[in-house]
């Protein structure tokens, strides 16, 4: 099937103009829903102890909101292609704040795993469509670095929120940060609304046939799997990182304040790279090599944590998972929106938000069972060793695909 995308002429002062003005609108919904939505992150699992939660139901609460954003980015990425983008994106964001505010209702450990399965509806009808219209309103030449800025606001806003919640929650008590994160998303609607076109075009575009496939035919496009493995692999190793390096640095004697600073490590290397790996990732001759790369540099530094004792290299691995997940990141994105053609990139976007919640949520219940058996050493040199199958196998299905349209 034939599909209609965009140029790669951004000659014109106004196609220019145009481009920049809807990426940062981008970048400042994605940002500021992603503060408010995660402010509640490090806070539910307390306000559910104060409920009566045990660590089961933690939990669960905590899977519930991955599990529903797993199983519904998919399809509702692909009712985004059907029905638009800005109806989806406008969901989310309402869904979300609402969730927030049913939040400080909530009574029970299990009214709050109602709530977070709502919530994961909003992360899912959010996520994939918002990351399709920036592929929307790029051409395939800025495509790296538009998910260079779009992908830095959206890891900002996950970084900042937690700290802002915690802040909240300490000064104001538990309760109290559901409103103000509810507010805060809701005011981002309004944005929406308002600033967010409705169209997926813009009045430059320069149409240009691609060959591809759309809907079902989608499961025989062979680097749109590839990207997708790629991006479950590498999320299966981040949710390792995520869930297990707390807990091996606790053994190692390591206070909170040491953990901490590992995770702001990782958050600070992973922001402040991914502007420059996006640009990279369009001059490159192939975005899949710049994803290899930091696919084995990430395998490299999960097996340095295996092998670290001390804060310093706590701090040095967790710094080049940082570069490692930017390195990834920017590149799969921009190449699930460029192996696909226009008119199924939500569907395309929804399988890549499903491999990232999906990877996540077995990493946490595969290596559990292995750590628990074999220790934290074998564990992080097997999800090492899982990153490094996952580079070649990526590399075998992306291998045919044409060479990127660099503009220097």
């Amino acid at each position: 099937m034939a599909a209609m995308t965009r140029g790669n002429n951004l000659d014109t002062g106004t196609n220019l103009h145009s481009y920049r003005r809807l990426l940062l609108t981008c970048c400042l919904v994605s940002f500021a829903c992603n503060v408010g939505s995660y402010m509640r992150i490090p806070i539910v699992p307390l306000y559910a102890r104060t409920l009566g939660a045990d660590t089961f139901q933690v939990g669960q609460i905590n899977s519930a909101f991955l599990f529903m954003a797993a199983l519904l980015s998919l399809p509702f990425g692909m009712l985004s292609d059907r029905l638009g983008r800005k109806f989806f994106i406008l969901s989310g964001t309402l869904i979300s704040a609402c969730s927030s505010f049913l939040l400080y209702f909530s009574e029970t450990p299990q009214e709050i795993i109602w709530i977070y399965l709502f919530f994961g509806i909003g992360l899912a009808a959010f996520n994939p469509t918002m990351m399709s219209y920036v592929a929307d309103i790029s051409p395939d030449s800025h495509l790296g670095r538009s998910y260079g800025w779009y992908t830095m606001a959206l890891y900002s806003g996950m970084t900042i929120g937690p700290a802002a919640g915690g802040f909240l929650g300490h000064s104001y008590g538990l309760r109290e940060v559901f409103p103000v994160s509810g507010t805060f998303v809701f005011l981002m609607s309004w944005m929406v609304v308002f600033f967010i076109p409705a169209s997926r075009t813009d009045p430059g575009e320069v149409a240009i046939p691609v060959r591809g496939v759309a809907g079902k035919g989608l499961l025989n496009n062979v680097p749109l799997l590839g990207c997708w493995f790629a991006t479950l692999g590498s999320c299966f190793g981040y949710g390792t990182f995520m869930t297990f390096v707390p807990l091996h640095a606790n053994n190692l004697g390591m206070n909170a304040g040491d953990i901490g600073l590992v995770f702001a490590a990782q958050a600070l290397s992973n922001a402040l790279s991914r502007m420059p790996f996006g640009y990279l990732s369009d001059r490159a001759a192939k975005r899949s090599s710049l994803a290899i790369v930091g696919i084995l540099l990430f395998a490299l530094s999960l097996a340095g944590f295996g092998m670290s004792d001390t804060l310093p290299l706590f701090l040095l691995c967790s710094s080049t998972v940082g570069v490692g997940m930017s390195m990834i990141f920017t590149s799969l994105g921009a190449l699930v929106s460029q192996v696909v053609p226009r008119e199924s990139r939500g569907l395309a976007m929804g399988g890549y938000n499903t491999c990232i919640y999906l990877g996540m949520m077995l990493s946490s219940f595969v290596m559990g069972l292995v750590i628990r058996g074999r220790g934290f050493e074998s564990g992080f040199f097997i999800t090492a060793l899982v990153a490094v199958l996952t580079a070649g196998l990526f590399y075998i299905l992306i291998r045919n695909f044409p060479a990127t349209k660099s503009v220097r």
